[in-house]
């Protein structure tokens, strides 16, 4: 099934409804204007049902095949908030908003899913009903995990559920995704070390604070290649030091890290935190200073279930054909929030090439327009395979 003419005959029109989010971005769950845009052009498309404020600001539409004897529901899902990132593209239609930038595709995930179901309100070939998602907060707010939490697959009846994703550096066609863990879990650390103050001549008077970091720092390396399987994957990172005072004489009072961790097993996470605040607490003691770690959970691993990723690998296949589909692709130690929804029901997670483009969350980045036919045949393939007519 190549890309259907109705939707390469909406090429155009679906890149101007993508511009025009792209023009006005909107963080986390601050996307009034975004999704009243979805909305309306929900409606307009003669969408059976339409239903704001789920998970606070997402959107829900609900599409009828031409029967729903199947009792099939499946959701297909978009996210909608842009990054706090100053745009450097110079484009026509780059963002007018100060501060703020559509830097990881979102805009281009919205206008996808809004062109198939434009295409699905019209043909309505398929026995079951579609839930097209439109999600807030993907970037760093859960907002994934609101629509879940508001009870959104119990109240549409969703029973599975997909999702997209844009890679710059794949070509425009192509399509990647793997059965089982797909995007890493995050976690995030904090360190908080006090020692004591003193001349940064006469050390042997004061507990060094920074060389304590320093130590502890060095050590954190060792949480992956020392406790965990060659062949597992794990990333502990420090991105941040700072110590009390700006001088060049004096050893600060106090010192505070920051980092990350990135594991595609939630026991990983598990280990990586014990290990941290062992290392952190007995690092501290044998310099003689105190320190305490706080470790926050953030999204969990993006797993992806055996039958739905078969059926997303095929679909895309049938598309665009087997050479440019990778099936069995490398997991990312980055996140996503869709995982949420994995864990509420079985689904699917597929990347779509953004061709040779600034990579995501880079203020040059765009998404590539002329991937549009194929995110939006793909997503009308995916429903009328998986609920037949």
């Amino acid at each position: 099934m190549p890309v259907r003419n109705r939707l390469a005959d909406m090429h155009q029109e679906i890149t101007g409804w993508r511009r025009e989010i792209h023009s006005h971005p909107e963080l986390q769950f601050d996307v009034e204007r975004t999704a009243g845009f979805v909305a309306d052009k929900l409606r307009e498309f003669g969408v059976d049902e339409v239903v704001e404020g789920i998970g606070r600001t997402g959107v829900v539409g609900l599409i009828h095949g031409n029967s729903k004897a199947s009792g099939r529901v499946i959701g297909l899902r978009a996210d909608m908030d842009a990054l706090p990132i100053i745009e450097d593209t110079g484009l026509p239609y780059a963002s007018t908003v100060s501060g703020k930038m559509h830097a990881c595709g979102h805009d281009g995930h919205t206008a996808m899913l809004l062109g198939a179901a434009r295409y699905l309100a019209e043909t309505r070939n398929f026995n079951g009903t579609v839930a097209v998602i439109f999600q807030p907060a993907e970037e760093g707010g859960g907002g994934g995990r609101e629509m879940v939490n508001d009870g959104m697959m119990e109240r549409f009846g969703i029973q599975q559920v997909y999702g997209m994703h844009n890679m710059p550096g794949m070509a425009v066609g192509q399509f990647a995704t793997r059965i089982g863990p797909l995007m890493a879990s995050t976690a995030e650390f904090e360190i908080h070390i006090e020692g004591k103050g003193g001349h940064a001549a006469m050390p042997h008077m004061a507990v060094d604070t920074t060389l304590v970091a320093a130590h502890i720092m060095t050590a954190l390396q060792s949480v992956a290649s020392r406790n965990l399987d060659p062949k597992e994957s794990l990333v502990v990172s420090v991105t941040t030091l700072h110590t009390e005072g700006d001088s060049f004489n004096v050893l600060p009072q106090k010192a505070k890290m920051k980092g990350t961790v990135r594991a595609l097993k939630n026991e990983m996470r598990d280990m990586a935190e014990k290990h941290i605040g062992m290392i952190t607490e007995n690092i501290a003691a044998s310099f003689g200073a105190k320190a305490t770690m706080d470790f926050r959970r953030g999204y969990p691993v993006t797993v992806t279930t055996e039958a739905e990723t078969n059926l997303s690998v095929a679909v895309a296949k049938s598309l665009v054909g087997d050479d440019r589909v990778d099936g069995d692709t490398k997991p990312l130690m980055g996140a996503e929030d869709f995982s949420y929804m994995l864990e509420a029901r079985p689904g699917s997670f597929i990347f779509i090439g953004n061709g040779d483009t600034a990579s995501v969350h880079h203020p040059k980045y765009d998404f590539n327009d002329e991937a549009i036919p194929y995110g939006c045949s793909y997503w009308a393939d995916l429903v009328e395979e998986s609920m037949p007519a």
